[in-house]
């Protein structure tokens, strides 16, 4: 056992120590409709493991829309790098919305399109304008990638699908802020600075943030919710259409 450990624990170190960004795959995954081939609105939420060792414990949210009759797909999402580098956190430009994130398959987890796809969009830009944090990232426990999708979902009447909860960052509901409805607007959510906390809702079921990782239990579609691992059993769905 002791030198199976060992193996594990080695293949880790070397997997994370040849992860390069420069190279990472970047391709589409070809999920979403191409601009060229459909004329109607869409709104994408996509998930997918992080970059280098962080992919075993989180993934990396992003929102893409495309309006009625668009060219091209809106991509936006926070980048923790750029900030360091004196950038913006937040990033919105036009962007491949199923790209890899550097090597990982992206999990489309909302699809809305037509005229509900319309009404969101609207939403969508004022949530962003709304963000508290524009010019701060913060991986751990936020405001991170992940708390900024999640401020979209939670403004967006649209978007009732929750993040995974191996979306850490996504229970950081603002800065002395310790009370709000829970992602999908069916519920309540208590949280102290995203690392302590309850979450309670029809979509939801019943969550618990200890330390920045959630645990719960869905009811309606019946699944457990575990760090790292995220969602298992059935498939995540908005409960209302």
């Amino acid at each position: 056992m002791d030198k199976f450990l060992l193996l594990v624990f080695s293949l880790f170190l070397i997997n994370c120590a040849h992860a390069d960004w420069r190279t990472a795959d970047r391709s589409s995954i070809n999920i979403a409709p191409l601009p060229a081939e459909t004329k109607e609105a869409i709104v994408h939420v996509y998930v997918a493991r992080t970059f280098n060792w962080h992919k075993y414990l989180a993934v990396h949210s992003w929102v893409a829309f495309k309006e009625k009759h668009a060219k091209a797909y809106e991509v936006c999402h926070v980048i923790g790098w750029q900030v360091r580098n004196g950038g913006e956190a937040v990033s919105c430009q036009k962007d491949i919305p199923d790209r890899k994130w550097y090597g990982s398959d992206p999990e489309l987890i909302t699809d809305i399109r037509g005229e509900k796809a319309e009404a969101a969009i609207p939403q969508i830009k004022t949530a962003i304008q709304s963000y508290q944090y524009p010019n701060f990232y913060r991986m751990y426990p936020g405001p991170n990638s992940n708390s900024f999708v999640s401020h979209i979902i939670r403004n967006v009447d649209q978007l009732q699908q929750e993040l995974p909860p191996n979306a850490v960052g996504k229970d950081w509901i603002g800065e002395g802020d310790w009370y709000a409805m829970s992602e999908s607007g069916t519920g309540v959510q208590i949280s102290f600075f995203g690392l302590l906390g309850i979450t309670l809702g029809l979509a939801e079921g019943v969550e618990l943030n200890l330390l920045g990782l959630s645990f719960g239990v869905d009811i309606l579609r019946p699944a457990i919710k575990l760090p790292a691992v995220g969602r298992l059993g059935f498939k995540d769905a908005a409960v209302f259409d």
